[in-house]
């Protein structure tokens, strides 16, 4: 995915594009981190006003940042997708985001009407309009891989779950009755965390976990039609639940077995791996599959023994999962990204990956993240422990920003000062 083979500059967007969107999914994850620690453990509660902030702040910031990000760089070179004035494109959803997920989250804390209808407009717009974008372009390929397959069901889910959230916020600012708002809403997340979160990051391992740890193949009933059985699933259930109110519990249960049997196998492809070096975006991989599995064993039990601190396990180790592949993603794109568009522009003093972020580096973060996911878990039987799993939020996500603006900044120095190959071989 990542070799130069088959990737030019041309077809790359700028490396400003994909650092811009990691930058701001860090400053999100920072916010993130100062909401923990004013919100305490208020954010178990996952009907209170202080959990529905960070949630948001999470998908919408810090999730929906990332993913676009590795949308803008992984649509030309996976699924040969080249989407032209790219910059242009990055800020029409980019800056709506910026300023669209505080207002929302103000609109949630003081409950304006006129703070959901701004927020409506600035995400609603931008995000229909960059997933229709991409949708189109992923549409007109004539042959298609795996991964694009998937690529393709992940927007098709992330359309579905804007337009659910646009009935939600209409129905919260009184625009609308919104007499479907309950069975909308658990629809909403559904197609949040497996339609968009969840097949898009299946739909990229399918050739990052090949081609980076060269493992062997995912079995083709799997890396075919597990992206589209998960989107039809979540279609049929919100046809379902009209007839039968219980559709989604089903549902769930169906997908929980579904993605415990993905992150089975992928933990075993990655023991089949024939790439001896073991690095830190491995561990993030393996630690992001195993507590996916918890997560769904979880979601298997709670329909027969439904108790608070399980919910709450549950969603700390959904988010868990989330965070640990973006991770493992952020330390593969960024070295490569910065090497990449350096050493093609003709700079022999291009840095190699490990000189732009060191391997420790990276493993030191694994760390921190690590150090997390315990005080969370842990901080919901001891409840002061919550601040030390904010302060170590913040710490997480400060680390990640700081590689951003050290890869930006040593871009910029070989830029100003590096030496280039002489490029014109004719002599003309």
């Amino acid at each position: 995915m990542f070799s130069q083979q088959g990737l030019s500059l041309d077809q790359a967007p700028p490396i400003s594009v994909v650092l811009r969107f990691f930058l701001s999914g860090a400053l999100f994850g920072i916010f993130s981190g100062i909401f923990i620690l004013f919100f305490g453990i208020k954010i178990f509660d996952t009907n209170s006003t202080e959990a529905i902030i960070l949630t948001h702040t999470l998908t919408l910031g810090v999730m929906l940042s990332f993913m676009f990000a590795a949308l803008f760089q992984m649509l030309p070179v996976i699924a040969g997708v080249k989407l032209t004035a790219p910059t242009v494109k990055a800020s029409l959803v980019q800056f709506p985001l910026i300023f669209g997920v505080p207002i929302l989250l103000f609109a949630f804390y003081t409950h304006k009407s006129i703070f959901f209808v701004i927020a409506s407009l600035l995400l609603g717009v931008s995000i229909l309009s960059i997933a229709f974008i991409m949708l189109k372009n992923l549409l007109k390929l004539p042959n298609h891989s795996t991964s694009s397959k998937g690529i393709t069901i992940a927007l098709v889910s992330l359309i579905i779950l804007t337009i659910l959230a646009l009935y939600l916020t209409s129905t919260l600012s009184g625009f609308i009755q919104g007499s479907h708002y309950a069975q909308f809403k658990v629809a909403h997340y559904s197609f949040g965390l497996f339609g968009w979160v969840i097949v898009l990051i299946i739909s990229i391992s399918f050739q990052v976990i090949e081609m980076f740890y060269v493992t062997p193949s995912y079995p083709k009933v799997i890396s075919q039609y597990l992206p589209l059985t998960l989107l039809v699933i979540l279609i049929t259930t919100i046809i379902a639940v009209t007839f039968m109110p219980n559709s989604w519990l089903f549902s769930h249960l169906i997908i929980a077995l579904l993605l415990t049997l993905y992150a089975l196998l992928t933990l075993k492809r990655l023991t089949q791996k024939k790439r001896p070096l073991v690095d830190a975006t491995v561990w993030f991989w393996r630690l992001g599959l195993t507590i996916l599995i918890v997560s769904m064993s979880i979601m298997l039990i709670t329909p027969f023994w439904d108790i608070a601190p399980l919910r709450s396990l549950s969603y700390i180790f959904f988010s868990g999962f989330s965070l640990s592949i973006v991770f493992a993603m952020f330390y593969k794109i960024v070295p490569f990204l910065t090497w990449f568009h350096l050493n093609s522009q003709g700079y022999f003093t291009a840095p190699m990956m490990h000189e732009v972020i060191h391997p420790q580096t990276a493993m030191k973060h694994l760390y921190i993240h690590i150090g997390v996911l315990l005080t969370f878990v842990l901080s919901v039987f001891a409840a002061p422990l919550i601040y030390i799993a904010g302060i170590l939020t913040l710490l997480s996500f400060g680390w990640m920003l700081w590689q951003i603006v050290y890869a930006w900044k040593l871009y910029l120095y070989i830029q100003r000062t590096g030496k280039k190959f002489n490029m014109n071989i004719r002599g003309e």
